[in-house]
């Protein structure tokens, strides 16, 4: 009885597990593969959520051209907006790329605005409030190229016009009109990425407010996935 509590009291050897070490090389290629796939992923993400805005304009620039007449002249490739300074009517300076993130329907012309300029004003107005709840996405601005003040009677109809003092020469290098005609004489839609990307026949009149709200129905159906009210 003594012997066996004797063995029972003896120390045991401690069972010990060896396990393998990792393979460096094996460790380096998971590595390599689960960075691929993240990086892969992160791709395919962008790709979803820039996929409204490229369809758009593949629809509108390259498939819809084809079976649909514009009124306007779609300007391709568009032409960007230049990162200039401007002046408000209170001779506060802006930056003309703070305008984008609304559809801009731009006219430009001296701060006298004779006839034809008033009638662009006129078209602007009456088109952007003819859209409805669509008008939200939109504004339309004057843009003035000299320093010739605008009258009171002007300034009154002018409503919640965005109005702004431009240099001529620079905003020559971003807009231009039909061969024989004037900046002035035409009316331009912009994009909200601030884009130039159509050109309305030179001297509009009231009559022709119809064809020149449809290009733009369209313009708004087709980035209507991408483009929300306000900036």
């Amino acid at each position: 009885m003594q012997d066996n509590n004797n063995e029972n009291s003896r120390p045991h050897a401690l069972g010990l597990t060896v396990y393998d070490l990792p393979d460096p090389l094996k460790a380096a290629q998971v590595d390599a593969s689960r960075t691929s796939a993240g990086r892969l992923r992160m791709i395919i993400v962008m790709l979803v959520c820039a996929a409204p805005v490229l369809a758009s304009y593949l629809t509108y620039y390259v498939i819809r051209p084809q079976t649909l007449r514009h009124f306007g002249t779609l300007i391709q490739p568009v032409n960007p907006m230049p990162d200039i300074m401007a002046q408000t009517l209170d001779d506060e300076q802006v930056s003309l790329s703070s305008l984008k993130g609304q559809w801009l329907i731009v006219s430009l012309s001296s701060g006298v605005c004779d006839a034809p300029c008033q009638t662009n004003l006129l078209l602007q107005r009456q088109i952007r409030a003819s859209l409805g709840r669509e008008k939200e996405r939109t504004e339309w601005v004057w843009l003035i190229t000299d320093k010739q003040p605008v009258s009171k009677e002007l300034m009154t109809g002018l409503g919640d016009a965005v109005v702004l003092r431009v240099p001529p020469a620079l905003i020559a290098q971003w807009l231009s009109a039909e061969s024989g005609h004037e900046l002035s004489e035409h009316l331009y839609l912009i994009d909200p990425h601030g884009n130039w990307m159509m050109r309305f026949p030179a001297s509009l009149s009231i009559e022709q407010a119809g064809p020149l709200k449809r290009d733009w129905d369209r313009l708004l159906r087709a980035s209507v996935s991408w483009d929300k009210p306000g900036r």
